[in-house]
């Protein structure tokens, strides 16, 4: 069976589409095309896909028809001569925009599925990774490789064909951000590609010069935004009217069932030539070299065009055809024939009268243009349109081509023949048509060749003896496969390992001093010198690995120092070397010895969440207000090594508690025996219990500094006093030290922590060698001058002045928002601006310009704010967007009733005795008599076959309510599961010990939304600091007295996370718990120099006004 088919499409949800756009007009006007297949479009966006679900039905070939109720209520809307029947593919374009090869890419792919369950799972899928609900296109931090994979996994026929290939900024080709050969782009999964899009600006020829895509099916589709816009390029078979047998057509290019395409006129597509819209440059790839590609206007790069990128890639020359190319027909929709013709718009009245009287006479547009004779037209609609697509078939056209977003004009007619045919005939007898004069468009001077008229290439004569010659991408690809990986530093021995370290880093490496303490600002090496100190200890022999013990403050950190230490010393040797967190190094110590003072190897460390459910089990009738500072009583008072006994000690530190209720020091006794008697632990408790333990009995600890004979500590200015302790413990007089810190990033006094010991650690340890980190590696110099001048305020500075060698001449800027919901979204236009847009829409609009050079990618964003309240209205602005974005803090994993139930499953496995948990699991008795079978198995499975073993028990048993989003939950906790094998204890402890940092994960490409507390530690090109106002940056809570110094030094933390450019914002009016505020500007605002700022401002709705460079900050 012969059909025309139209895959690539777009529904109502993507954006800058036709709101028209629905599955009822979908198929009346596929129908008066004279389509017989058409895809629905964004079958990844969960409201189309329900609405394709409703309307929808298979018909048991992978194909979809249209619902008898929905379709009887459209068919009047139809001509009969146009009547057909129709089938629905299920297909859907992805937007990615990742980074790879040290190159931003953006490009977009079309994926096909064969059934409803297909397209769900598919969804599923992808809302782990991004947003897909806020466009029917989504755009995805993920690349092309990777969702070819998760494609292929959704299903056996499912597939992906990448989209208009050579469109510059959105393609696999594309001159912007594209690749020069496939297999760049997808890699190992290459061989399941077999089609490509050519697109609207290019043809087959213009594909046929390169050969490497001769093994590919080149097919063409409307991507239409509007239904009136189908079919403007299509597809022509000639096979049974199923999936199978469509695809098994593209795989094989079979000349008998894949017939070849129906394509635009090149030239009319609006990316074909090179130049600039704004400048009225429009050059073909010629001009463009000889003008090295810079406009003459405006002194910028001109946008490099689809032919001018062909030419680049080809490796034969113009004309050339291999042997499976397939047949192609240039065409010129109908109203556009009919607009040129009637020399009015092809929207107006008359044109479409005139379109409609065609179709219910002749049949179908596409019969019309492709098929009818020419006779047949002449007698129906006049010799104007029989001329006109008679002049179409051959390819007698005048061109103007299309550039830098601007469409092309196709024409039939000078004006004067025009003119001279409707005074002979008319067009379309019967209908009277008034000839307007229409005065004729002139051509730039700048167009080049391309714009006359271009003849169709033979089809079918078949050309031999072209260049088959190896071009110049292919050869570099090889040349990068050959290549060797280099070495490790550290098998060229210990110069090597040296040689990488600046010379302060290098003398500290070197210090043969048993204890040392490095100040090391933001940015100058931290983790690098300490992982180096320890490798050259072991490589010196000064050391064995055995020894070693560095403790950090969060499993990110300890994770990235052991990758570090495997790259430097290899995987064998840096396993030997123990890396925790301090809490995870205590729960280490405790199974070892803790049974000395109670404590039992298998106990249970409980979350945040168990210690609220603890103590309301103790106090049922305890307000939550009161819940949570007794809670928070108890972290202080175990983190200053304050036992529930030591009642003087309790009176010391919290003397308002008992003012506030006489019952917290029975509550502290209470909720410690209930820990005991549950065989638990809290957080807090573990420190506590090591000291407790050291003190006790000395052998113990005599055990562990025998044991550690070199100890390395991250972070030094975070010490609580509990840590301290347990480090002056461990530090024996033989024993080395060596702390690194920066006590200008003590941000966690709220939390107990202290820079004093860092700054006194010189008096507690006499003997200790101190040394300074100056070069900054991350930063801009501008940066850091600014940050130092807020520092440099405290009232008792610190700080060390940093220096970099990166120069910048961007200032740091400073935004005024009239409101807090203006901000969010000028972060969210700036960062589509400086990605260079996110979507055709954005550069079609005037939101980004089209010169944009920066190559940036979603994962060099981060956008930073004080509360957790603030993210709301940023979150928002991200959904409405599209851009994906990665909030860390938000509602953990592991507060997910489900994941709980699980988790509590698992702690009673590894516990059977810790009957706290029988109170999280739905069904305790049948939980309890399920783990009982699983246990004689329990120690030979792996944890993430627990995972999913126990997690089938339980979501049988529980009542089905967001399934899908229950899965997707339970899917991330086997992920996390993977990595630990058979250590269901070491995955036990990483799960409760996590912090709020290590939620955030690097490699996703996404724009990540965090805390200034959480951003500790991290980097980004590109840092918007929001809120800075006075009572939120610095923040004064509600009857507490304001830490200006710690504030200060959260500013200058949030300052130096950035590497290029720094935005920091404010909002003249905010609204925050439940209030409207209107805060003035913070005042470490006004302690930055005014020649380092440049100011912005918001003047009227969507003007955005640059002031003078540095005026004064009284302007807001």
């Amino acid at each position: 069976m012969k059909f025309i088919a139209d895959f690539h499409i777009h529904s109502r949800y993507s954006r800058a589409t036709s709101r028209a756009l629905t599955i009822e007009n979908l198929y009346k006007w596929a129908q008066l095309k004279g389509l017989q297949v058409i895809g629905t479009g964004d079958l990844s966006h969960p409201g189309w896909l329900e609405e394709i679900q409703e309307k929808l039905e298979p018909d048991g070939s992978g194909l979809f028809c249209l619902k008898k109720e929905y379709a009887d209520a459209v068919q009047s809307e139809i001509c009969k001569a146009c009547r057909q029947p129709l089938r629905f593919m299920l297909s859907g374009e992805i937007s990615n925009i990742y980074k790879k090869h040290g190159k931003t890419r953006k490009n977009h792919n079309i994926v096909f599925l064969p059934s409803f369950e297909a397209a769900s799972t598919f969804q599923a899928a992808l809302e782990r990774i991004g947003n897909i609900r806020s466009d029917g296109r989504p755009i995805l931090g993920l690349d092309a490789r990777d969702l070819l994979e998760i494609v292929l996994e959704t299903d056996p026929q499912a597939h992906l064909i990448p989209a208009h290939i050579w469109t510059p900024w959105f393609s696999l080709f594309g001159s912007k951000s594209g690749f020069d050969a496939i297999e760049d782009c997808f890699e190992d999964l290459t061989p399941h590609i077999f089609a490509l899009e050519t697109g609207l600006s290019s043809d087959p020829p213009m594909n046929w010069r390169i050969s490497a895509l001769d093994r590919y099916t080149l097919v063409s589709n409307s991507d239409a935004h509007s239904a009136q816009k189908l079919a403007r390029e299509a597809n022509l078979f000639d096979t049974e009217l199923s999936y199978h047998a469509i695809f098994d057509a593209l795989k094989t290019s079979n000349s008998e069932r894949f017939l070849g395409t129906i394509e635009f006129f090149p030239e009319e597509g609006k990316y074909h030539l090179d130049g600039h819209r704004k400048c009225g440059i429009r050059w073909d790839p010629k001009t463009t070299l000889e003008h090295k590609s810079i406009c003459p206007v405006c002194g910028r790069p001109v946008t490099v065009g689809v032919s001018h990128r062909v030419e680049v890639l080809a490796d034969r020359p113009e004309g050339a055809m291999p042997e499976s190319a397939a047949p192609f027909y240039r065409l010129i929709p109908l109203v556009e024939i009919l607009s040129e013709g009637c020399g009015v718009g092809p929207a107006s009245k008359r044109v479409m009268q005139s379109y409609e009287a065609l179709l219910t006479q002749l049949g179908s547009e596409l019969a019309i243009l492709l098929d009818l004779p020419v006779e047949a037209l002449e007698k129906a609609g006049g010799a104007l349109l029989a001329e006109g697509v008679r002049r179409m078939r051959s390819g007698e056209v005048i061109a103007e081509g299309g550039f830098d977003g601007e469409f092309g004009a196709i024409r039939l007619f000078e004006a004067q023949e025009r003119e001279s045919f409707a005074l002979q005939t008319g067009l379309l007898p019967g209908l009277q048509s008034k000839q307007r004069s229409r005065r004729k468009k002139s051509v730039s001077a700048s167009v080049a060749s391309g714009q006359a008229s271009r003849p169709v290439p033979p089809l079918f004569n078949k050309e031999h003896g072209v260049s088959r010659k190896k071009n110049a991408y292919a050869q570099e690809t090889d040349s990068a496969a050959e290549t060797d990986s280099a070495p490790s530093v550290l098998q060229a021995g210990s110069e090597e390992l040296l040689a990488v370290l600046n010379p302060e880093q290098r003398e500290a490496v070197l210090c043969s001093a048993p204890t040392l303490i490095i100040s090391a600002g933001p940015g100058t090496g931290k983790t690098r010198t300490l992982t180096h100190r320890m490798a050259y200890l072991v490589k010196e022999q000064l050391a064995a690995p055995e020894q070693l013990l560095a403790m950090t403050f969060s499993n990110k950190a300890a994770d990235e120092m052991i990758a570090r230490l495997k790259d430097l010393l290899g995987p064998r040797i840096a396993a030997r070397i123990l890396v925790k967190t301090f809490h995870a190094f205590c729960a280490m110590v405790l199974r070892e010895r803790g049974d000395a003072i109670g404590v039992k190897q298998n106990f249970c460390i409980c979350s945040d969440r168990d210690r609220r459910s603890l103590l309301k089990q103790l106090y049922p009738d305890l307000k939550k207000k009161l819940l949570t500072q007794y809670l928070d009583g108890i972290s202080i008072l175990k983190n200053r090594v304050i036992h529930a006994g030591d009642t003087e000690a309790v009176d010391q530190f919290l003397p308002q508690a008992r003012e506030k209720h006489q019952d917290f020091f029975a509550a502290y006794q209470a909720y410690e025996r209930a820990l005991q008697e549950r065989q638990l632990l809290d957080f807090d408790g573990l420190i506590l219990a090591v000291v407790t333990l050291f003190e006790a009995f000395p052998e113990i600890l005599s055990e562990y500094q025998q044991r550690f004979r070199w100890i390395s500590v991250d972070e030094y200015q975070d010490l609580n006093a509990a840590q301290y302790t347990l480090l002056k413990r461990l530090k024996g007089p033989a024993l080395g030290l060596c702390v690194i810190g920066d006590p200008d990033q003590a941000i966690y006094g709220f939390r107990g922590a202290s820079r004093e010991y860092f700054l006194q650690f010189r008096q507690d340890f006499p003997d200790a060698v101190a040394f300074h980190l100056t070069r900054n590696y991350r930063s801009t110099q501008l940066i850091l001058n600014a940050s130092h001048q807020v520092i440099s305020h405290a009232s008792d500075p610190q700080a060390m002045e940093l220096w970099s060698d990166i120069v910048s001449r961007s200032r740091v800027e400073i935004y005024e928002a009239p409101t807090y919901k203006a901000e969010a979204e000028y972060v969210v236009h700036e960062i589509e601006k400086m990605l260079g847009g996110t979507s055709s829409f954005s550069l079609n609009s005037g939101r980004v310009e089209d010169d944009t050079i920066e190559t940036r990618s979603f994962g060099d964003f981060a956008v930073l704010y004080r509360l957790g309240a603030q993210s709301h209205a940023l979150s928002e602005a991200f959904q409405r967007s599209g851009i994906p974005c990665q909030i860390v803090g938000q509602a953990s994993l592991y507060e997910h009733n489900e994941i709980r139930e699980i988790l509590a499953c698992l702690w009673l496995l590894h516990n059977p005795d810790a009957d706290f948990y029988d109170d999280q699991v739905a069904h305790p008795l049948e939980t309890r008599a399920f783990l009982e079978e699983l246990r004689p198995i329990c120690s030979s499975l792996r944890v993430a076959d627990l995972v999913g073993r126990i997690a089938e028990f339980c979501m049988a048993r529980r009542v089905a309510t967001a399934a899908s989003k229950q899965e997707d939950r339970i899917k991330a906790l086997l992920r996390r599961a993977v990595p630990f094998e058979t250590r269901l204890q070491d995955f036990l402890e990483t799960t409760a010990l996590r912090k709020e940092i290590d939620e955030y994960d690097p490699r996703a490409e996404r724009v990540t939304l965090m805390t200034l507390h959480a951003s500790k530690g991290l980097e980004f090109p590109i840092v918007f600091m929001t809120g800075c106002e006075e009572t939120i940056l610095p923040y004064q809570r509600d009857g507490k007295k304001l830490d200006l110094e710690e504030e200060r030094r959260l500013f200058y933390v949030g300052m130096t996370r950035a590497q290029e450019k720094l935005i920091l914002m404010r909002a003249k009016k905010r609204f925050l718990f439940g209030q409207s505020v209107h805060n003035p500007p913070s005042r470490f605002l006004n302690d930055i120099e005014d020649a380092l700022k440049a100011i912005r401002s918001r003047h009227g709705k969507g003007a955005f006004k640059r002031q003078r460079e540095h005026p004064q900050l009284a302007l807001f």
